[in-house]
């Protein structure tokens, strides 16, 4: 949606166009308060008159009351209108916020500055969040993790015990360097490093649901974490 542009607002023409397009309307853009009407609003100097210009004037003072409803707390005072006859008391509400969050985003249609959103602009902020969730886990952290793994007793392959666990492969898992560690009675353990993506790999499903079950668990008795780390 295009934001909707007038002629110089701080004109008698400029608000006479303005009451020309808001005739019949209750805001610029619809039904509901838009980004268009808060930057229409921060152009306009003071309220229009209402005899003069009674859509620019009724319209004024709908978005008067959504801007106080949206800052609330902030003061009121008195603006005099270059078109009406007598000081006029209206909201002086935070214009150049509103305006400033209006325009923080020109191209985004769904912007919703008043709580007040339709089906259409739900959807569109919950594919927003799904998109920023998604961006989120592509950037989740990562943990370094040192491993021992034993055998079952002095007769165990190593090699293949070793080969049998980096044959595990999953989505964020990297294994990396690796030494045997002699425990005593001619036994070695395999002390290995992994790294892990932590929100893809969980170590304690590692180890239950792959590393001790069948087939590996004909080499390996079982594993133990020695030391986790962030990255």
């Amino acid at each position: 949606m295009a934001v909707i542009t007038f002629s110089d607002l701080h004109t008698e023409a400029g608000i006479r166009s303005l009451e020309s397009f808001l005739s019949g309307k209750t805001y610029i853009s619809g039904n509901q308060i838009t980004k268009d009407d808060v930057k229409v609003f921060a152009a306009v100097l003071a309220k229009p008159s209402a005899d003069l210009y009674p859509s620019a004037s009724k319209w004024y003072e709908c978005v008067a009351s959504k801007l106080a409803t949206r800052f609330p707390g902030k003061p009121t005072g008195v603006r005099i209108s270059a078109q009406a006859t007598s000081a006029e008391a209206v909201p002086v509400v935070p214009v150049k916020e509103a305006a400033k969050e209006a325009a923080a985003d020109d191209d985004d249609d769904d912007l919703d500055l008043f709580g007040d959103e339709t089906e259409e602009e739900k959807k569109s902020a919950e594919e927003r969040d799904q998109a920023k969730s998604s961006a989120k886990k592509k950037e989740s952290g990562k943990s370094s993790v040192l491993m021992d793994v034993k055998p079952w007793d002095d007769e165990t392959d190593m090699k293949k015990l070793e080969e049998a666990v980096r044959s595990v492969e999953l989505p964020g898992l990297l294994w990396g360097a690796s030494k045997l560690v002699p425990v005593g009675y001619g036994i070695k353990k395999l002390t290995i490093m992994l790294t892990i993506v932590d929100d893809l790999v969980s170590v304690d499903s590692l180890i239950e649901e792959r590393l001790t079950v069948e087939p590996i668990n004909e080499y390996v008795q079982s594993c133990d974490i020695v030391a986790f780390n962030k990255i």
